[in-house]
């Protein structure tokens, strides 16, 4: 007798039911995803129909689907289809079927099916190594360096990431924090101490097999042994600092493959045992605490399939029931991955985030090619996602990107370098080689900032790229587009000669279905703007640390973006997850044509937490002539209400009537405000960051805040003109504005070409 099916409605943080008919189905076969129908243990069956009814000759039906996801393992012909699913209990009792919802294949789709679970691993060897290199591989590895061992980077491996760990007394298990109360420096130390750790297992591990030398073998085992010893439950736990056990089950997960022969069973035994607790702890955590397959927001936990899941279900696939936690992540890499973008490749949490994800699941998928030739590289998402930092953290920009940073003032991440250089190599595009070659000359001696050497080893990385890729010719980007919408996360970037440091004017604005939640923040509708070498408009603040007064009271918030306070509120930006999703934005449009690149973007509900009297903020920016921005507010409430259009620079502003100027070394700005509804704009400036911890940033420096307030009105209309130069330059946009009965309009002239801009009435 069948049960009813409980089917609840998507919250804003759940997983979407998906495809249906408002589905842009991008890959073939589709992913299906569905909200969990009950929290008592059963298998889920999905059926698929060219027909309505599931005639059976028409259906094809999958059973034992152990979550609310699922690929099938075969493409579908283009047409339309049907999909439902149903829960069987182990009770053997099946729940009446799920609502029908239908979609369509297009033609010409990428093909990317996932094998199933009987058949995945069939392709998987039981030898070790596993982990990059193959055990078949070894000897052919071995006479490549032999013939030359700077071909692929192995002398430089050898040297700086694998020789000093030989003199390296070990490193202790880290201590406690004092009253188990964690300390941001001690959080960070107790990490970089923990990587290290796993630089000497893995890179001795590597060396000593691939030389058969006896010497960095024994070295190795060392170090591994000592690692394994460490307690389980303590300091380096899952739950005490998930960064460290990443790291320490990173470090046994290489050491349990690559040494593997070399071990004693009493060895191999004590080391599989901390292994097998280590990854159980991070899979608990994210199968059943976290549980990502429903609220798939958790950032580490997402991280952790790629650092952690993949290595270690590797190493020991065979032994125990980690093929259960393999397949989970699988899976979740076939249909979910990734939560924080879409088709278009766009990474909602910023590009440092992207960064940090990209090197561990690039790294992960390429084990998974390689070991069960499973290649997940083909999604949409891996084919287009080194558009992201191309567009959105162009290499020779500084500030000029969204949510956290942990390298915030910094040149742009070499490790993002990296990254793009792996996409450069899976599609053969020759901007992203620029890219890279790019952060490599502004980053030449960066090895040993802590976010970079607390995370990755780049001989390492340089090895393996050059052992697995080819080098394709880098391509400057001279075709680049003028304006590129990554609709997938509402991030807009206006480019003029990307290609030129010196020449370049970049504008990114964002207005994101994300809202403020993780690594994101409270800036929908906001902008940034780099020109001519350096920053001009920036988000204001200083990395600190995850959690301090300086993130959560003045980075997260509105007040540090340059978009607008409404009566004093910003957006949403707190704590509770459901609220920051709630605060979104969205990009209404984002189009180019000559001289003129444009977007409009919604930001009313991301007040509306703050401001339930809002009733629409619409943000327009306009690029005209790769020479001058025009930025329309429309807002209007219910009561009137004041407004503060925000700008944050690094240097002082001379304010004088409605304009505002900034000073650079390389580059200059000329703002002023053309027209505002409710009358002149009231102009102040300061360099303090209110509501943070002064010690948080003694000896760093001020930046600069501009507030341009409002009169009091239930509507506003606010049009600003911004002119980037090059310092010295006396560029100059002359405007007059032609009051009509719907709007106002606004004509811009630069060197004899006229553009208009439309403002609709205040009400």
């Amino acid at each position: 007798m069948s049960e009813p099916l409980f089917q609840p409605a998507s919250g804003v943080l759940d997983l979407p039911y998906g495809p249906d008919e408002h589905s842009d189905v991008g890959e073939n076969p589709p992913r299906f995803t569905w909200m969990p129908a009950s929290l008592e243990e059963g298998m889920y069956e999905l059926q698929i129909s060219s027909y309505k009814e599931f005639e059976p000759e028409y259906t094809l039906t999958y059973s034992q689907i152990p979550y609310n996801l699922f690929t099938p393992d075969k493409p579908l012909e283009p047409g339309m289809y049907y999909w439902r699913y149903t829960l069987i209990g182990d009770n053997h009792i099946r729940s009446e079927w799920s609502k029908v919802r239908a979609f369509v294949v297009a033609d010409e789709l990428p093909l990317t099916p996932l094998p199933s679970r009987t058949e995945r691993y069939t392709a998987a060897s039981g030898n070790h190594p596993r982990l990059w290199l193959q055990a078949e591989q070894l000897e052919s590895y071995r006479e490549t360096i032999r013939q030359d061992p700077d071909l692929t980077g192995w002398s430089d491996f050898l040297k700086h990431s694998v020789l000093p760990w030989t003199e390296r007394a070990l490193i202790p298990e880290p201590a406690p924090y004092p009253d188990n109360k964690r300390v941001a420096k001690l959080w960070r130390q107790m990490y970089m101490d923990c990587q290290e750790v796993f630089y000497a297992v893995r890179h001795l591990a590597i060396a000593g097999i691939v030389l058969e030398d006896e010497v960095l073998i024994a070295k190795a085992r060392e170090w591994l042994l000592h690692a394994a010893s460490w307690n389980t439950e303590g300091t380096t736990s899952r739950d005490y600092n998930d960064e460290c056990s990443f790291r320490i089950a990173g470090a046994l997960a290489w050491g349990y493959d690559w040494l593997h022969g070399s071990l004693t069973e009493e060895e191999r035994l004590k080391v599989r045992q901390a292994l097998l607790r280590r990854t159980g702890q991070i899979a608990f955590h994210v199968i059943e605490r976290s549980r990502i397959h429903q609220v798939p927001y958790d950032s580490h936990a997402i991280r952790s399939l790629s650092s952690v899941l993949v290595p270690c279900c590797i190493s020991m696939l065979g032994e125990e029931e980690v093929q259960e936690w393999l397949d989970y992540t699988l899976e979740y890499f076939s249909a979910m991955y990734t939560p924080w973008g879409g088709k278009d490749g766009g990474w909602a949490e910023g590009p440092m985030y992207w960064t940090t994800q990209m090197a561990f699941v690039t790294e992960a998928l390429n084990l998974v090619r390689k070991y069960m030739g499973i290649n997940f590289y083909e999604r949409p998402f891996f084919r287009k996602t080194g558009d992201f930092p191309l567009y959105c953290y162009s290499p020779d920009t500084l500030r000029a990107s969204f949510g956290d940073q942990s390298s915030l003032g910094d040149p742009v991440s070499l490790k993002t370098g990296f990254n793009i250089r792996q996409f450069a190599g899976l599609t053969g595009n020759g901007q992203y080689q620029w890219y890279y070659e790019r952060t490599k000359e502004l980053n030449p001696d960066s090895q040993m900032i802590f976010y970079n050497y607390g995370w990755w080893d780049f001989r390492f990385d340089e090895m393996v790229y050059r052992t697995d890729y080819p080098q394709i010719p880098s391509e400057p980007p001279l075709a680049a587009e003028p304006l590129k919408w990554f609709q997938d996360v509402g991030w807009v970037a206006m480019h003029h000669r990307m290609e030129a440091p010196q020449e370049h004017i970049m504008m990114l604005a964002k207005s994101s279905r994300y809202g403020s939640v993780s690594h994101s923040h409270g800036d929908q509708n906001a902008f940034l703007l780099h020109a001519f070498g350096e920053p001009l408009a920036i988000e204001s603040g200083h990395y600190v640390a995850f959690n301090s007064t300086m993130h959560m009271q003045w980075r997260k918030q509105t007040r540090s973006k340059n978009v607008i306070l409404i009566d004093g509120k910003g957006q949403y930006a707190g704590t509770d997850k459901s609220k920051n999703m709630a605060a979104y934005g969205k990009v209404l449009k984002a189009s180019t044509a000559p001289g003129i690149s444009y977007t409009q973007m919604d930001a009313t509900e991301a007040y509306r937490e703050n401001v339930p009297y809002i009733k629409r903020y619409v943000r327009e920016i306009y690029f005209f002539d790769s020479a001058y921005f025009v930025i329309t507010d429309s807002v209007d409430l219910e009561c009137p209400g004041k407004l503060d259009w925000l700008f944050h620079t690094l240097y002082p502003m001379k304010l004088k009537d409605q304009t505002f100027k900034v000073k650079g070394q390389k580059a200059q700005m000329e703002g002023r405000f053309v027209y505002s509804s409710s009358g002149d704009m009231a102009l102040s400036q300061n360099d303090q960051f209110t509501d943070v911890d002064p010690k948080e940033w003694e000896g760093l420096p001020g930046h600069w805040h501009l507030t341009a307030s409002t009169q009091e009105a239930i509507s506003h209309r606010i049009v600003t003109l911004l002119i980037p130069q090059k310092s010295g330059s006396r560029d100059y946009v002359s405007y007059f504005m032609d009051d009509q009965d719907h709007g106002v309009h606004v004509y811009f002239t630069n060197q004899g070409v006229t553009r208009r801009v439309e403002i609709p009435k205040a009400y």
